[in-house]
């Protein structure tokens, strides 16, 4: 596994930004030769599903399937993902998330060098009964700035999520309208190589703050699977969330990957999440092509 640089890829914040969101985002456009059509499938399972704070299946565990196809390194890509619960009577709570993307970086080499990410995300609950919906849209901005900090590897980001009602017979409580505002700092760095031909292994160690203004993902009311529900969350900060992560490469030519993680969050306040601290380990298998 050759490594050119101690350093935080843009998607790999992506992955972990916004509490662990199962693998959504991968991937990495700024770090791969131009010209050539690339996709990933993958398959992740979370112990549980802790998504932008809330623990949207109960602590139960969960598997989420997604396929990321970038076009031409251009920039543009376009990205599948599904959520599932592992256990029966959530039917009401899985979800499909559509993203369309642009991402590049500003300023290589310079002490302000930038990386971005645009993107456009449509959220489709399709287990609901015909005239209730949960679907949210959203649009988000992913900044990072790799030569920063003065310690290598040490990278912070800052992300900006609007997200709102996706139809207009939204059962969300005032249509889960509102931003989150997302701080992170991570910090990638080599240990000795354990896998078979490889000379080193990268762990990156994650950490967020995040504040919710006004964002909830739940009915207004409970009904159903979803007997808890937040249905104005304060505008504060909600939750920080600390981790840790690292790629195995199977096989000599590195396009299968396993990743494992484990993600602890500390909720800031209960009025995104009834438990003031969560605990869960994933277990990710991808591969390029």
């Amino acid at each position: 596994m050759k490594r050119a640089v101690i350093g935080v890829p843009l998607l790999a914040i992506l992955v972990m930004a916004t509490a662990a969101t199962g693998q959504d985002w991968e991937g990495d456009l700024l770090q791969e030769q131009g010209g050539n059509l690339h996709a990933l499938v993958g398959v992740t399972w979370d112990s549980k599903y802790i998504w932008r704070g809330f623990d949207v299946f109960s602590d139960e565990s969960v598997t989420h399937l997604m396929a990321d196809l970038n076009l031409f390194e251009t920039g543009f890509g376009v990205s599948v993902v599904g959520h599932r619960a592992n256990a029966g009577g959530f039917e009401d709570r899985e979800r499909w998330d559509a993203t369309a993307y642009y991402q590049g970086g500003i300023l290589a080499g310079d002490y302000f060098a930038t990386n971005f990410r645009l993107g456009y995300v449509y959220y489709y609950y399709p287990e609901l009964n015909q005239g209730e919906s949960l679907d949210m849209q959203e649009g988000q901005l992913v900044l990072s700035w790799p030569n920063l900090l003065p310690i290598p590897g040490l990278q912070p980001s800052y992300a900006v999520i609007a997200i709102g009602q996706g139809e207009t017979d939204s059962i969300i409580s005032d249509g889960g309208s509102g931003v989150l505002h997302i701080g992170m700092l991570d910090y990638s760095f080599a240990i000795p190589g354990f896998m078979p031909g490889t000379e080193e292994q990268i762990i990156i160690l994650h950490s967020e703050l995040v504040y919710n203004d006004g964002v909830t993902i739940t009915p207004a009311r409970p009904r159903n699977d979803w007997t808890i529900v937040y249905r104005n969350p304060d505008h504060d900060f909600s939750h920080a969330v600390f981790g840790a992560s690292t790629d195995v490469p199977l096989g000599t030519d590195g396009n299968l990957m396993l990743t494992p993680s484990v993600y602890y969050q500390k909720t800031l306040n209960n009025t995104i999440n009834e438990d003031d601290s969560e605990f869960w380990v994933s277990i990710g298998l991808k591969y390029t092509f």
